[in-house]
């Protein structure tokens, strides 16, 4: 069988973007028969690392709105030298790993290589305060032009096919790995002291923060138990909640992915008190580092944890999200026994979308 040359990209520049983008390269290149080739943005967070992966096509995106407007301008100049670049890759597909702003000229210039692609859809709908203007539009402008569309859970698929989004292309189902930033550290409870909990990620409206506030008061002040808020997002009543709670420090800021384990390390369980969820890679880092779970039955996070035996599934209401952080410590998960590998279950991916990709290619 002639070898699939699969040419994943990523343009964002920092988060979980460019993140799997690479976790999905470097999975495909354990796959046999497959050359896996990576773009992402000469300024994304990854090629800024120690320890920078192997990229075959690093583009130079824009910093902030008005750099972005540049780079839209400037797509006819753009274009000739993409389309060249892409060529002497010689992919046979390629992969969008997660949809950003930039993603028309990379469409585009795919066009003009005779190269059909594969979008990767993490939100068939944009979560309240998220994303970019116009996210769903250019979104939906890219998928129209694919080959086929793929999503990370069931439930993301069930809703494009509701809203009459997939038009007849093939849908590939994947499931979301788990997410690795560094070594998987000691067990939670590991040290004597209080319950240490961590929510953590980006501080908007659907990730349920009102949620979470009314389950600590529910709580009430708790010697064994500490918490910590940490992420970007706006200011909002709920944040302002939090800080007045006892126990609950909070972090409003940006977090680089070379801190992500630390904060993991940190924590004995992570809080996800969403009110919608299309899957989670909050979630995926949690399983990764063998961390305690509280979540909520919404969206993907059902999908995503419900055979993961160290987490605790519950309502999301404020006395269900109360009383499955209260059993952490009357009656805690078992000891983990789970044999458990980060790079099988990408690999698994990897050889999913390769399967369900050659099939396409083939019809």
């Amino acid at each position: 069988m002639t070898a699939l040359r699969v040419l994943v990209w990523q343009w964002g520049r920092r988060g979980g973007g460019p993140r799997v983008a690479v976790e999905i390269a470097e999975a495909l290149a354990t796959v046999d028969g497959v050359v896996s080739l990576l773009s992402l943005s000469a300024q994304s967070e990854p090629l800024q690392s120690d320890t920078p992966p192997a990229c075959a096509l690093s583009v130079p995106t824009y910093q902030g709105l008005g750099g972005l407007l540049m780079r839209v301008l400037a797509i006819p100049v753009l274009l000739p030298r993409l389309v060249q670049q892409i060529r002497r890759l010689a992919p046979d597909v390629a992969v969008c790993a997660m949809p950003a702003p930039l993603d028309m000229l990379m469409a585009l210039a795919l066009r003009v290589a005779g190269i059909p692609y594969v979008v990767l859809i993490h939100d068939a709908l944009a979560h309240p305060g998220d994303g970019f203007p116009f996210q769903m539009a250019l979104q939906r402008s890219l998928a129209r032009g694919a080959l086929a569309l793929a999503t990370l859970s069931r439930p993301v698929a069930d809703i494009l096919v509701a809203r009459g989004e997939v038009r007849g292309r093939p849908l590939i189902v994947l499931t979301h790995p788990p997410r690795s930033f560094g070594p998987v550290p000691p067990p939670p409870r590991s040290e004597p002291g209080p319950l240490r909990l961590l929510f953590f990620g980006r501080l908007l409206p659907y990730k349920g923060l009102d949620l979470f506030a009314a389950a600590l008061r529910e709580i009430g002040p708790h010697p064994d138990i500490v918490v910590r808020v940490i992420g970007q997002g706006p200011d909002s009543a709920a944040l302002d909640t939090l800080r007045s709670l006892p126990g609950v420090t909070v972090e409003q800021r940006w977090v680089p992915e070379d801190e992500i384990g630390a904060l993991l390390a940190w924590s004995d369980a992570l809080v996800l008190s969403y009110i919608e969820a299309s899957q989670s890679g909050v979630a995926a880092g949690a399983i990764a580092a063998r961390r305690w779970v509280v979540a909520t039955r919404v969206g993907g996070l059902v999908e995503q944890l419900q055979d993961e035996p160290l987490a605790r599934m519950c309502e999301p209401d404020a006395k269900s999200v109360a009383g499955a952080i209260l059993s952490l410590l009357s009656d805690p998960p078992p000891r983990d026994t789970k044999t458990f590998s980060v790079e099988a279950a990408w690999h698994e991916l990897a050889v999913s979308l390769v399967q369900q990709t050659r099939t396409v290619l083939h019809r």
